[in-house]
């Protein structure tokens, strides 16, 4: 399994980019986006750099793989998640997820006598 790392650029140098993030720095690829700039958030998967993100997405990624790592470790109690598992989810929830109209339910699409 591959997971990106968020991290954040340092310095830039041609085809490459040093990069924090999760208590680690790193010289990554930057030949699959265009143009990073210093103090740019990117996930990275085998230190390559694969997509821009924000500030905000960087620090939701960071949550979800803190997670991972408390239930890796075996956290006392478990940890709560920070979001729905898809799982969970109501089937009209998946569909709005998926981009799709929501169901109409039975009584909606019967007309009532008047």
């Amino acid at each position: 399994m591959c997971i990106g790392i968020p991290m954040q650029i340092l310095s830039i140098e041609p085809g490459h980019a040093i990069c924090t993030g999760r208590g680690e720095q790193r010289r990554v690829r930057t030949l699959l986006v265009a143009e990073p700039a210093v103090g740019d958030w990117v996930l990275v998967f085998l230190d390559s750099v694969r997509e821009r993100i924000d500030a905000r997405r960087a620090a939701e990624i960071d949550a979800t793989l803190d997670l991972l790592a408390a239930a890796q470790a075996g956290a006392p109690g478990g940890t709560a998640a920070a979001f729905a598992l898809p799982s969970a989810a109501s089937t009209q929830e998946l569909l709005a997820l998926c981009g799709q109209p929501p169901l109409r339910l039975a009584d909606e699409t019967t007309e009532s006598p008047s």
